[in-house]
């Protein structure tokens, strides 16, 4: 028998669900967290999205998956333990984890907030964390992560809600967001009303834009307007309704 790493000396068990294969076929699966360490929360997993991400790895789509893989990386769950450094978090608290577990935290991008283009982030899942173990993703009971990956839910905030704006939801907020796209009095044009646009319609509105969705299927245009609030529709096919409308979105 091998020896066990210091890691997994000091691990946790889990239990997921995982793919072993290309097949996209997920069945039951026990492994090993990380243990808690002095800046680390241990959330117990309420709920996970499903990414799209997600199949492709599962699928080995991308050509990087490494088996086996438990995906997911969309997660709301309860804080049950916290580090004795910790200071955004209590237990009970209701907490959220995106694509991202871990960077390097000391090069220009990490003091920038902007982990994802660290040469040394760590994926949420079918990655090697620092001390060696794998990562693998929500589709489980449990996840280790440092606080500062982790982002609090408020109180009240339906968790099932929560979950896909860990990543459909960043996806769209962040580039709206940075680019100020979404000032009151500015018109923005959204292409497709599917899981991302329909987020970034409510952002938009919610913080004052005014919305114009442009889609290929005009069945959508009830939705965009009457649930979702948009100011007006546009069919991308229609020749007619985009020379129209073509002096809003120079």
């Amino acid at each position: 028998m091998s020896k066990l790493s210091a890691a997994e000396e000091q691990s946790t068990n889990a239990y997921g669900w995982a793919a072993r294969d290309s097949s996209g076929i997920l069945s039951p699966f026990h492994f090993i967290r990380r243990a808690n360490g002095e800046k680390d929360i241990t959330l117990k997993i309420l709920y996970c999205g499903i990414c799209h991400s997600d199949l492709h790895l599962v699928k080995n789509e991308l050509g990087i998956t490494n088996y086996p893989i438990v995906p997911g990386h969309e997660i709301v769950g309860e804080v049950r333990k916290v580090g004795p450094n910790v200071t955004k978090f209590k237990v009970g608290d209701k907490a959220g984890i995106g694509c991202i577990i871990g960077s390097c935290r000391k090069c220009n991008n990490c003091k920038d907030d902007l982990e994802s283009y660290c040469s040394k982030m760590i994926w949420t899942f079918n990655q090697e964390y620092f001390d060696g173990l794998r990562t693998f993703g929500g589709y489980s009971d449990k996840l280790v992560v440092d606080e500062h990956f982790a982002v609090r839910i408020p109180h009240g905030f339906a968790l099932d809600g929560a979950a896909p704006l860990l990543c459909a939801g960043i996806t769209v907020y962040s580039p709206i967001k940075y680019f100020g796209l979404a000032q009151p009095g500015n018109h923005l044009g959204i292409v497709g009303l599917g899981g991302l646009g329909h987020v970034a319609v409510k952002f938009a509105k919610a913080l004052g834009a005014k919305v114009t969705v442009i889609s290929t299927s005009p069945s959508k245009e009830k939705e965009a307007i009457e649930h979702l609030g948009a100011d007006a529709f546009l069919v991308s096919r229609d020749q007619d309704q985009l020379q129209v409308n073509k002096r809003f979105f120079i």
